[in-house]
């Protein structure tokens, strides 16, 4: 009786233990596998929270089969507490194994809404942005000049919201000065910028921050950045570059950065400042000119006079030979590689088309056939 008696309970625990190993191995395949997400959300995890919020969340989103079993999962992994505060993108058949490293791992929001500072060259703008999920591009929420156009009640009430990103984006052309003019009204930002970088040390692109961060630190970031660039560039330069030193390089990648906003042009121009350089011509273009009158501070505002073409200052290249003794504007990557890999060409001269881009030629007999053509289209447009 007692042998029976233990083999049914030994039947009953080996049955018990099948029956667990099936749901263990049930619950890992859920864990493991392609969720039920069918349309992309934007998971917010806000400050505080905890695995028993955000799982409930997931599974009324639909993004995960059971809560339970998500927060199972990440007590196994040991990960229950390190749950990052931010907005998380969760795309159509996101596992709960990859939503739980997506939200313990940190690093910058993938999702929600954003605030860009755009640095230009001629503005300050903020604009507000907000992901969707479904189709994977920003909608735009606000957009002004910061200091000058009112400010929207969205973007005051954003910039204090916990889940709120922050970048500041760098356009190409911009110069020092303008960057830390633009640091100094970013109100989030923290702390005294500290003396100017040099001209040229700043790479134009998009700077994740956040809120109390040093301007000092974020100006950190833009030279460290630079400062690769710089260095890859210089690594796959031509052999048949004109200028001699990466700081030469650096210099004549802002000339080519003002004088074209044309992707395509950049290779042309870079050739003709090349061929000027090769044949001891004087690079006669009118940003270094302008530098030389607001030394970067500020936008002309209006045309050069003729007595500031013929004064001089070390950036004036009608009177000066060669390159200037700095950059006069931040370059981008692409300039920076179009100084030491220009295209090859005879071209001397350009001058502006009417369409945005310019007119090259060779000879100066060419050059001032399109000058007239251009002074043709500057009275048209004056008349109109």
């Amino acid at each position: 009786m007692w042998r029976s008696l233990a083999s049914n309970m030994l039947t009953v625990l080996v049955v018990a233990l099948f029956l667990l190993g099936g749901v263990i191995l049930w619950g890992k395949s859920q864990y493991t596998s392609q969720g039920p997400l069918e349309t992309a959300i934007c998971l917010q995890v806000r400050p505080g929270s905890n695995m028993t919020r955000v799982s409930a969340d997931l599974e009324q989103q639909g993004a995960v089969s059971s809560g339970a079993i998500f927060r199972l999962g990440a007590k196994y992994a040991e990960k229950s507490s390190q749950l990052k505060a931010g907005s998380f993108l969760v795309r159509p058949g996101t596992s709960m194994e990859a939503i739980l490293e997506q939200v313990t791992q940190g690093g910058a929001s993938t999702c929600g809404t954003e605030v860009v500072y755009r640095v230009g060259v001629t503005r300050l703008r903020a604009e507000v942005r907000e992901l969707d999920p479904a189709t994977g591009k920003f909608v735009e929420r606000a957009d002004f000049e910061l200091g000058v156009d009112e400010t929207p009640a969205i973007f005051t009430d954003l910039k204090s919201a916990s889940d709120t990103r922050f970048r500041v984006a760098l356009a190409e052309g911009v110069t020092s000065w303008q960057v830390v003019d633009a640091l100094k009204q970013i109100d989030i930002l923290a702390g005294d910028p500290g003396e100017r970088p040099g001209e040229g040390l700043l790479a134009p692109d998009s700077y994740e921050i956040i809120s109390g961060q040093a301007r000092g630190e974020v100006l950190a970031q833009m030279e460290e950045r630079q400062a690769l660039l710089v260095a890859a560039a210089w690594e796959n330069r031509s052999p048949d570059a004109a200028v001699q030193s990466p700081e030469e390089m650096l210099i004549l990648a802002s000339i080519i950065e003002k004088e074209t906003g044309i992707a395509a042009e950049r290779g042309q121009v870079a050739s003709v400042f090349t061929n000027r350089l090769n044949r001891g011509m004087r690079l006669q273009t009118d940003p270094t000119v302008i530098y030389g009158v607001t030394k970067g501070e500020g936008v002309l505002g209006r045309g050069l006079r003729q007595s500031e073409l013929r004064k001089v200052t070390p950036w004036n290249t009608y009177v000066i030979e060669g390159l200037p003794p700095t950059p006069i504007a931040n370059p981008g990557r692409a300039s920076l590689a179009a100084a030491v890999n220009p295209d090859t060409t005879d071209f001397l001269f350009f001058v502006a088309d009417g369409t945005g881009g310019h007119a090259f030629a060779a000879t100066l007999q060419e050059h001032n056939r399109n000058v007239v053509k251009w002074r043709e289209i500057e009275a048209q447009r004056n008349n109109n």
